[in-house]
C-alpha cells in the first residue's frame, strides 16, 4: 500500500484556477444541502473567485494553501493568522477558516495531516489557541473533538441565504 504523502503548497496566481475549481467542488459536496435549491453560488462568489483569492493573498493576515495528495490537489485551506476569539488576543489566536477536501479523499487521514500543520504553524507563532467555526450537524464536529477541539460557544453561518435550520455552528478551540 502507497503511503499517503501529504503537501501544502502556498497558493500562486498561477494555481488559482486549481485552487477555485477545487475548493468550489469540495465546498459543494460537503455544504450544499445548507442551500435553497442546492445555490451555494453567494458563498462561492464570496469564497472563490480570483478577485476574492488576489485580496486574500495580499492580506498579510491571511494564508491560502491548496492540500495535495501524492501530487494531487485534494482540498484547501485557508488560515487567519491573528484572529481574536473570546479572552484571547489576535497574538495569541489563530484561526482556521476553510479545510475543504474531496468527499474521495475524506476519510484517508489527511484532514488530520492539516490540523497537524496548522497547530505546527501556531505553535512556531506562539500561539495559545487555534479555533475555528464547525457546523453543529455533520461529521466535521466529531472529527474536530476526536482532534483535540472543544467546543466553546455558538455562532451561525453568516449568509442569510442558508436554510434557517442549517445555520448554527460551533465555535470549537483547541489549546496549544
Amino acid at each position: 500500500m502507497m503511503k499517503n504523502i501529504v503537501h501544502f503548497e502556498v497558493l500562486t496566481p498561477e494555481s488559482y484556477t486549481s485552487y477555485i475549481e477545487v475548493g468550489t467542488e469540495a465546498y459543494n459536496q460537503h455544504y450544499l444541502h445548507l442551500w435553497p435549491n442546492g445555490n451555494s453560488s453567494p458563498y462561492i462568489e464570496g469564497s472563490f473567485t480570483r478577485a476574492v483569492l488576489k485580496k486574500e493573498a495580499e492580506d498579510d493576515n491571511t494564508l491560502l494553501y491548496r492540500i495535495l495528495s501524492n501530487k494531487k490537489v485534494v482540498g484547501v485551506l485557508k488560515i487567519t493568522l491573528a484572529a481574536a476569539y473570546a479572552s484571547y488576543g489576535k497574538k495569541e489566536a489563530l484561526y482556521i477558516d476553510k479545510i475543504y477536501i474531496l468527499n474521495e479523499y475524506s476519510g484517508k487521514g489527511i484532514g488530520k495531516k492539516v490540523l497537524q500543520f496548522v497547530t505546527l504553524r501556531a505553535k512556531e507563532m506562539q500561539k495559545q489557541i487555534i479555533w475555528l467555526d464547525a457546523m453543529q450537524k455533520g461529521p466535521a464536529l466529531a472529527f474536530y473533538l476526536k482532534n483535540g477541539f472543544e467546543i466553546h460557544g455558538k455562532n451561525k453561518v453568516p449568509y442569510t441565504e442558508v436554510l434557517q435550520e442549517e445555520r448554527l455552528m460551533w465555535v470549537m478551540v483547541k489549546k496549544l
